[in-house]
C-alpha cells in the first residue's frame, strides 16, 4: 500500500532502541482543520492529499501548505497557501496562492506561481502570513528576464512582494543586498519570518563580485504603497532590505571571528532570534542570538557553543545547536547536542516525493540530453550485505548520542532542559533529503522548483515549538522512543508537551502507537497513526497545530487519511 504521508512529517531511519518504560498520558482532544475528504479551494476540482507543517496565530487562523495528487484527467498537482479560522465554527478554507496566482508585482511577464519550498509562517499577533515562493521569471527589462523566487506577504490584503531576486533591476534596488549595492539575493532558504503585521524577517544568500558565496539574516518592513514611479500595485513600497547579521562582515559576539553560517530567523514581538556559527557543520563558535529590528542592532548572546548545559555535570559543554529555534517574543525553544559519544543512523533514498531528487540520492538521475546516469557521491549502492541492497542507496551519518531540546528564558537569562536521550527518550533529530538536483531548470521534475538552491543532500532538523504565559512556558517537540509502532516503524514518534518550572508530567499529545481516530473521526476504522509533525509556529497562546498521516495495516489504496488538526489546550 502507499503510505499517504504528509510533507515534510517522515524521520530517519533510526536505530532499534530500548522502550519507554512508563508511558505518559495522552491528549486526546483534537479537531481537523482540514483534511484528504477536503477540496482544494477555489475549483473543488481536486482534493487535499499531503502537507507540510502548519502555524497557527493566537486567534487560531492556521496556515497551511498542500497539495493534491496528480495524474488524468486534471493533470498536474495542484499545490498552494491556504488558511482557515479555527476560532469560527464552519469557517471556510480560503486559498492564499496557488498554481494558478499571478505572482504580485513586480511582474509584467504574467507569470505564475510554480512552488512554495517551505512551510508558511503567520505573524503571532495579527493574520499576516509570509511564504516563499518560486515561479518563471517575473521582469523583463531589456534582453533580460529576471525574478525566479521571492518572499511573499498579506499585510495589506492582497498577497504583494516582500523580497525578491531582483536587486540588479535598477528601479527594484530596494529588494538588493543592502551591504552590496546592486547585489542581487540569490534564493532565501528556509521558511521566512513575519512580525508587527508589515515586517518579514529572513535568511538570505547572495554572491560578492569576487565571487563568494555569502549568506546572512534580514528584514523589510512594508509598506502599503505602489512600487517607485512605475505605480505598481498592489506592492509594498520601496523601503530597502535591512541587515542583521552577515557571514561578510558581522563578529559572532564576543570574538573577533565572522558568522560563517546563520540560520532562517524566527521573529516576534520586533525581535528576531537566530543561530549564527563560524562551521556550519562542525562550529567551534557561536550560538542562539537575538536583536531588535533595528538597523545594526546589537546582538545578544542567549546559547553559546561551549556553554554548560543545564542540568548536567559541570564540563558538560554544548557542542551543537540546532538552526529551528522557536520564539515567541520571550522564550527560545531549541535542540542541543554535547558530549564525545556518537551514533550510526542509517539514512536510505526515499521511494516517495521529488522524482529527480529520489533518482539523484539513488545515483540514476539521467539528465536531458545527457546518457549517463549521476547521483550523489556520497550514497552507497553497491553494499549486498544491506537489508535493501538492489532497493534503495544509502548514506550513514554520525549523530550524538546525548541530546535534548531546552528553552531558555530571555528576560531572566535562564535556560532550562526540557527533555533528553536516555530520560525516556532516544533520538529529537529527523532527516529528509532536499535541495536541487543538477537537472533542475532543464525541463527535469516538475516538482524541480521545491528546493533552497543549495544541492540536494541530507539535512538534519530538530522540531520544538514554544508558548510563555508570565514566567511559566509550554513546550511541544516532536522526539522518537524505543519500540514498534505502527506499520512495522522500528521507533515510535510523538509530539511531546512539556511545562517549566515545575513538576508537571510530560503529555503524549500524539505518537504512532495511536488509533488515527485519536486525530480523525473521519480516519479509517483499523487506521493507526504513521507520521506527525510540527514546526516552531505551530504553538500560539493555547493553541496548537499539527500535520499527521494514518493508515489500515493492509488496507487498499487510498484507504488511508492525512490533514492538520488543532487542539486547544486547557
Amino acid at each position: 500500500m502507499k503510505k499517504l504521508i504528509t510533507a515534510g512529517a517522515a524521520g530517519a531511519c533510526l536505530l532499534m532502541q530500548p522502550a519507554l518504560a512508563a508511558r505518559p498520558p495522552a491528549h486526546s482532544q483534537w479537531a481537523t482543520v482540514v483534511n484528504n475528504n477536503d477540496t482544494m479551494p477555489p475549483l473543488e476540482a481536486r482534493n487535499f492529499n499531503s502537507y507540510n507543517q502548519p502555524s497557527v496565530n493566537l486567534d487560531g487562523l492556521v496556515v497551511i501548505r498542500a497539495r493534491s495528487r496528480g495524474g488524468p484527467p486534471l493533470g498536474p498537482p495542484t499545490h498552494g497557501i491556504y488558511t482557515r479560522d479555527m476560532a469560527k465554527r464552519g469557517s471556510p478554507i480560503v486559498r492564499i496562492l496557488d498554481r494558478t496566482t499571478a505572482v504580485p508585482q513586480p511582474n509584467n511577464l504574467g507569470s505564475t506561481f510554480v512552488e512554495t519550498p517551505s512551510f508558511p509562517r503567520i505573524d503571532m499577533a495579527t493574520a499576516t502570513i509570509a511564504t516563499r515562493g518560486n515561479h518563471p521569471p517575473a521582469w523583463e527589462y531589456g534582453e533580460t528576464r529576471a525574478g525566479t523566487t521571492g518572499i511573499y506577504a498579506n499585510p495589506f490584503g492582497d498577497l504583494i512582494t516582500g523580497a525578491s531576486k531582483l536587486g540588479a533591476v535598477a528601479e527594484f534596488s530596494f529588494f538588493e543586498v543592502p551591504e552590496y549595492p546592486g547585489t542581487l539575493f540569490e534564493v532565501f532558504p528556509g521558511a521566512p519570518a513575519v512580525t508587527g503585521g508589515d515586517t518579514v524577517v529572513f535568511k538570505g544568500n547572495y554572491t560578492t563580485a569576487a565571487g563568494d558565496g555569502r549568506t546572512g539574516v534580514y528584514y523589510r518592513q512594508l509598506q502599503d504603497q505602489p512600487i517607485g514611479d512605475d505605480d505598481l500595485s498592489p506592492a509594498g513600497g520601496s523601503a530597502p532590505v535591512v541587515l542583521i547579521a552577515n557571514s561578510s562582515s558581522t563578529l559572532i559576539p564576543g570574538t573577533t571571528t565572522v558568522f560563517g553560517s546563520t540560520s532562517p530567523p524566527s521573529a516576534a514581538n520586533g525581535r528576531v532570534v537566530f543561530a549564527g556559527f563560524d562551521n556550519e557543520e562542525n562550529p567551534t563558535l557561536g550560538g542562539l542570538y537575538l536583536a531588535p529590528l533595528e538597523p545594526m542592532p546589537d546582538l545578544v548572546t542567549l546559547v553559546s557553543i561551549g556553554g554548560q548545559v543545564p542540568g548536567e555535570s559541570a564540563g558538560e559543554r554544548f557542542n551543537g545547536l540546532g538552526e529551528g529555534g522557536a520564539f515567541d517574543g520571550r522564550f527560545v525553544g531549541f535542540w542541543g547536542a554535547w558530549g564525545d559519544q556518537t551514533k550510526i543512523v542509517r539514512l536510505y533514498c526515499s521511494t516517495e516525493g521529488n522524482k529527480d531528487r529520489i533518482d539523484y540520492c539513488n545515483q540514476a538521475l539521467v539528465c536531458e540530453g545527457a546518457g549517463e546516469p549521476i547521483g550523489d557521491p556520497d550514497s552507497i549502492c553497491d553494499d549486498e550485505s544491506d537489508p535493501r541492497y538492489g532497493q534503495s542507496c544509502y548514506q550513514d551519518r554520525r549523530v550524538p548520542v546525548h541530546q535534548g531540546i531546552f528553552v531558555h528564558d530571555s528576560r531572566t537569562g535562564q535556560t532550562r532542559a526540557v527533555a533528553r536521550t536516555g530520560a525516556g527518550f532516544d533520538e529529537f533529530l529527523y532527516w529528509n533529503y532536499s535541495g536541487k538536483t543538477p537537472c533542475t531548470g532543464g525541463g527535469h521534475g516538475e516538482e524541480g522548483a521545491e528546493d533552497d538552491g543549495e544541492p540536494a543532500r541530507w539535512r538534519s532538523s530538530a522540531f520544538v515549538a514554544v508558548s510563555g504565559r508570565g514566567a511559566a512556558v509550554w513546550t511541544a517537540f516532536k522526539a522518537s522512543r524505543g519500540g514498534t509502532g505502527a506499520a512495522g516503524n522500528a521507533a515510535v514518534d510523538g509530539i511531546y508537551l512539556a511545562k517549566s518550572p515545575g513538576n508537571a508530567p510530560l503529555v503524549t499529545l500524539v505518537d504512532t502507537t495511536q488509533p488515527g481516530r485519536t486525530l480523525d473521526p473521519e480516519a479509517p476504522a483499523a487506521s493507526v497513526v504513521t507520521a506527525v509533525g510540527i514546526e516552531r509556529d505551530g504553538f500560539r497562546g493555547r493553541w496548537l497545530v499539527i500535520n499527521a498521516a494514518m493508515e489500515a495495516e493492509g488496507g487498499e489504496e487510498d484507504s488511508g487519511m492525512a490533514g492538520i488538526y488543532i487542539t486547544r489546550l486547557p
